[in-house]
């Protein structure tokens, strides 16, 4: 990130909101998924501490891992648009383009790592932590299964060819693992 750029952690929340919808290539859904993984690992976290607090560390762990991928997935997205807008005949741009598509791979997996990562603990909390948080717990899962899908999702947009297909099987499983608590956590609201 240039020296005269924010980190999206320390802008306001209206300032937030405000970069996110600007006509620009970042922050885009990358740095959203970040940043919606760190606040269901809050959420997490606070479920936690109202219980008996022995997920509140990994959850906080799991936050402060999040959060700074919402800059590194700026930062990854607008290095491979600037690989890609060498010169065609440029004998570096080869190698720019293939070691930048392989950041903006792999910033958006290791977001759907982390958020998969967060909607497990989240659901075992929302099953047996304290029932008055039981809604904050089910949200964070809600949250980090959406960030976990939009991981994928961006992951697979730089994909090419067989460039990248081993992390972006790895997204896709932590997007499905992530889904499949939140359709255990249906299943048993159904249930009660």
């Amino acid at each position: 990130m240039p020296e005269d750029e924010r980190s999206l952690l320390d802008l306001t929340v209206r300032e937030l909101l405000d970069s996110v919808a600007a006509r620009t290539s970042a922050p885009g859904g990358g740095g959203a998924a970040a940043l919606v993984t760190a606040l269901a690992a809050a959420l997490t976290g606070m479920a936690s501490r109202f219980g008996d607090g022995v997920v509140a560390g990994e959850a906080d762990d799991l936050r402060d891992r999040a959060a700074p991928l919402a800059d590194a997935d700026a930062a990854a997205y607008q290095a491979f648009l600037d690989a890609v807008r060498l010169p065609h005949d440029d004998p570096s741009r080869p190698a720019a383009v293939a070691t930048a598509r392989q950041d903006a791979i792999g910033v958006p997996t290791e977001i759907g790592e982390l958020a998969a990562a967060v909607a497990e603990l989240a659901a075992g909390l929302a099953r047996d932590g304290n029932p008055r948080l039981r809604g904050d717990a089910v949200a964070a899962v809600r949250l980090a299964a959406a960030a976990a899908a939009t991981a994928a999702e961006l992951a697979a947009a730089n994909v090419h060819g067989e460039e990248g297909t081993a992390q972006l099987e790895r997204a896709h499983a932590c997007a499905t693992a992530a889904r499949y608590r939140v359709t255990e956590l249906d299943r048993e609201q159904r249930a009660r």
